[in-house]
């Protein structure tokens, strides 16, 4: 076991931690939104969300009520979307089995969507107080310094060691809630990953890195891969003052939030010939593609993309004549089919036309939402 200076840490803890909203207020939901958060995403962004999201939903039972579009539009932006759609079921479930109360027991509370060991370690020691280890980034590089630990952190013989350490020294800190917090918060403002601040650093005389001046090499760098690049094409379409819009499927990315309609440019065609293709096939609408409303770039955590919108219309064409017996019908272009026509496309079921004043109560993934505000003049 490492061996560490607990008592100058929880000093330097309370000393110098940041004043941030979830530390206000120490109890199961706070905590447990807040980690959710934070999971890939920087502090000074999470704060305003967290404010938002906490004054509209205070508590378990209150979020477990909600819709989940509303729930996505107050995390619009925030990304990573799986994390609003399993904390809503996680809220719903904790009303349902569990009172409203957040499970005291790990195994109830890694049952829950969205929590994994180290989020319900968070929560678990800080609502009541159990002596059990936070693990997330900031403290991985803590104890991989500390140990010298110079293998790829992933590694299962890594991980082992790394929760083992985390547990005994959690298990030898008479406050647990403040032990995991003053350690992510090493992490966070202390032991950095680029240039570690070690002649502030509590613990500086237990880091073996430091001892063998190898603490910047640590973690050991991840292999660079090549990030995938996909254009895409999307048809901003107005009429009557409506645009049409439609609802990704709740599942995979970007899950229940709504774009405008459109797809991938294939290899040999041009964006604008990507969108008029894309709206036929998953539409079945005929649009002709005019000029290029906005350019976005956007990165994604695999890949990263770069979307066309095209201002369009839609191409009205003539009804089809069968016979002099047959009734004339509107082709499919000519007419907006109500959202859920089973005749429809898949994707199609979910398109809908809104008002343009309505749309801002529509959650639009980060890219979608620019095109938005230039089609709104903003």
């Amino acid at each position: 076991m490492a061996v560490l200076p607990l008592s100058d840490l929880h000093a330097w803890f309370l000393a110098h931690q940041r004043d941030l909203p979830w530390r206000r207020r120490r109890d199961a939901y706070a905590v447990w939104l807040s980690e959710i958060m934070l999971q890939q995403t920087r502090v000074d962004t999470v704060v305003p969300y967290f404010e938002r999201f906490v004054a509209r939903f205070p508590g378990f039972e209150a979020l477990a009520l909600a819709d989940e579009q509303e729930v996505l539009k107050l995390w619009e932006g925030l990304g990573y979307y799986a994390r609003a759609r399993n904390l809503l079921a996680a809220a719903r479930r904790i009303a349902a089995r569990h009172n409203g109360r957040f499970p005291d027991s790990l195994d109830a509370a890694e049952a829950l969507p969205g929590i994994a060991r180290s989020t319900a370690g968070a929560i678990l020691s800080a609502a009541y107080d159990r002596p059990l280890p936070v693990l997330d980034g900031n403290v991985k590089r803590v104890l991989a310094r500390i140990m010298a630990i110079r293998e790829d952190l992933t590694r299962p013989a890594a991980v082992r060691k790394l929760w083992e350490t985390a547990g005994d020294l959690v298990l030898a800190a008479p406050d647990p809630d403040r032990h995991n917090q003053a350690m992510m918060e090493l992490g966070a403002t202390c032991c950095t990953p680029r240039a570690p601040d070690c002649a502030t650093c509590p613990v500086a005389t237990a880091c073996k890195a430091l001892d063998l001046g190898i603490q910047a090499g640590i973690p050991a760098p991840k292999k660079t891969r090549t990030i995938p690049h996909h254009h895409v094409a999307v048809a901003v379409i107005v009429e009557d003052g409506r645009t049409l819009i439609q609802q990704r499927p709740s599942e995979g990315l970007l899950g229940g939030l709504w774009e405008f309609p459109g797809g991938k440019v294939e290899p040999g065609e041009t964006p604008a010939q990507a969108v008029v293709r894309e709206l036929a096939e998953e539409l079945a609408l005929a649009v002709e593609a005019g000029d290029e409303l906005a350019t976005v770039k956007h990165a994604y955590s695999h890949f990263r993309i770069t979307l066309h919108a095209f201002s369009c219309r839609r191409i009205r064409q003539p009804p089809v004549d069968s016979g002099p017996a047959a009734s004339r019908t509107p082709d499919a272009a000519a007419v907006s089919p109500p959202p859920c026509d089973p005749s429809l496309p898949p994707a199609a079921r979910t398109a809908r036309w809104v008002p343009l004043e309505h749309l801002d109560d529509y959650p639009f993934p980060k890219a979608n939402k620019k095109v938005l505000d230039r089609l709104l003049g903003r």
